[in-house]
């Protein structure tokens, strides 16, 4: 097996914070140094030229995603100091030619980033007829939070074609180890180093994967699953983040204080604390539901108390959401379930089976239909409809991490409004 390389892409907009993480990545064994897209679109070609600078023994790669104006682009790149520049594979043919032609030029290579490539195998197979340098099996972020895999489209690549192999998007240990034990040459990654309170320590943690790949690849988890693992990992203001602030249930609080709530709804939908159907839900509820109550507004009178909590525990249902009051709670504080509703009164409703189970219901604002993914915590309640589940936990993730690097530089000395740049990217 030949030695893999390393390349940390800085996808960040700063070039100050760019700049002090490459150092940390190149210190944890980082060979190569992106110039990330966004990068380069935020600082321009100054971000090249300052990695060349303070990395003079370092392999420069500017990812371009070149489009058209292939000799411009190309030349702009390696005036400014980089070594490999990335264009788009489903560019025209002009443009492939164009980019490998003033490559030669200027004695730089050419990556083709085969990202969103109906055909990748073909497209890969005509690239290198054309002379390009480096194949890069890349599936985008977006596309990751969707499920699509950058070393499933590699394991396609490899043995295909007979220039270098370089894989990008989701890199993490596990996956680089795949990826070289898959044929990949240069392993990319971005977030999980540039993101990352130890980016030297992420580093070396990814540069180790690389070095000694498990044997074994980790069975896959069921959607459901690796949901559920997900929305663990994530707060609820993560998770509003990653649906641009929104799903946030209004005016409900955690009972139990410190507690987890995730899982799937049953719905409910009661009057003026009739408790038949909240009750009824706990024999149609399965074991990690969450079972979710409009008690149409009132909190004068509870549909809900602790018989019905400890009935939930001895089932393994997930939790409550009661848009409404909840009663007996010293005893519910006892079982530390994760019980979250609107108020508390010692007042209970009487069982007149009013209502229904499982039909799309408002609760605290917001609209929640039988499966839609339920999570809680202290900072509140977040609907997410089940068929964004998987992409809105990925991307909640993503914001978690991004925020765990923030909080990082605060701890160096930095204060929120210097970290992010607040007056520079205010809207104008």
């Amino acid at each position: 097996m030949k030695h893999a390389i390393l390349q940390v892409a800085l996808d960040l907009l700063d070039l100050d914070r760019a700049m002090q993480i490459a150092r940390e990545a190149v210190d944890g064994g980082a060979e190569w140094i992106e110039a990330g897209t966004p990068l380069i679109k935020s600082e321009g070609m100054q971000a090249i030229r300052s990695l060349r600078e303070h990395f003079p023994d370092s392999v420069i790669v500017a990812d371009m995603k070149v489009a058209d104006t292939g000799t411009l682009e190309v030349e702009m790149a390696a005036k400014a100091g980089a070594n490999i520049i990335c264009i788009l594979a489903d560019a025209d043919d002009s443009v492939i030619t164009e980019s490998i032609r003033a490559a030669q030029l200027y004695g730089v290579r050419i990556m083709a980033d085969l990202i969103n490539v109906n055909d990748p195998v073909s497209r890969a197979k005509h690239l290198e007829s054309l002379g390009v340098h480096i194949i890069c099996a890349h599936v985008g972020i977006d596309q990751q939070m969707t499920g699509k895999d950058s070393v499933e489209l590699l394991i396609t690549l490899s043995g295909q074609i007979h220039v270098p192999l370089a894989v990008a998007g989701g890199i993490d240990a596990d996956r680089a180890g795949e990826a070289v034990r898959c044929g990949a040459e240069i392993v990319i990654v971005g977030g999980n180093i540039v993101r990352s309170a130890d980016v030297t320590g992420s580093t070396k943690k990814i540069r180790s994967g690389m070095d000694a790949p498990a044997r074994e690849i980790p069975k896959k988890k069921s959607a459901d699953e690796e949901t559920h693992n997900l929305f663990l990992q994530v707060s609820s203001p993560n998770i509003t983040d990653a649906m641009h602030r929104k799903g946030a249930m209004t005016g409900v609080l955690s009972i139990c204080g410190k507690v987890k709530l995730v899982g799937r709804a049953v719905t409910v939908q009661t009057f003026a604390g009739d408790w038949a159907k909240p009750v009824e839900a706990i024999d149609v509820a399965n074991k990690g539901d969450v079972i979710v109550i409009n008690n149409d507004g009132g909190t004068h009178v509870a549909p809900w108390g602790e018989l019905a909590t400890l009935s939930c525990v001895k089932k393994g249902i997930a939790g409550v959401v009661i848009d409404g009051a909840v009663r007996d709670v010293d005893d519910i504080r006892a079982m530390k379930y994760p019980l979250f509703a609107k108020a508390i009164v010692p007042n209970a409703g009487e069982p007149k089976g009013l209502g229904e189970i499982n039909a799309e219901i408002q609760c605290c604002g917001q609209y929640v239909r039988p499966g839609d993914w339920i999570v809680g915590d202290e900072s509140g309640v977040v609907v997410i409809p089940a068929e964004r589940a998987y992409e809105i936990a990925r991307r909640a993730l993503e914001v978690r991490k991004n925020e765990e690097r923030i909080r990082e530089e605060i701890q160096r000395g930095s204060t929120l409004s210097e970290v992010v740049q607040l007056i520079k990217w205010e809207k104008k």
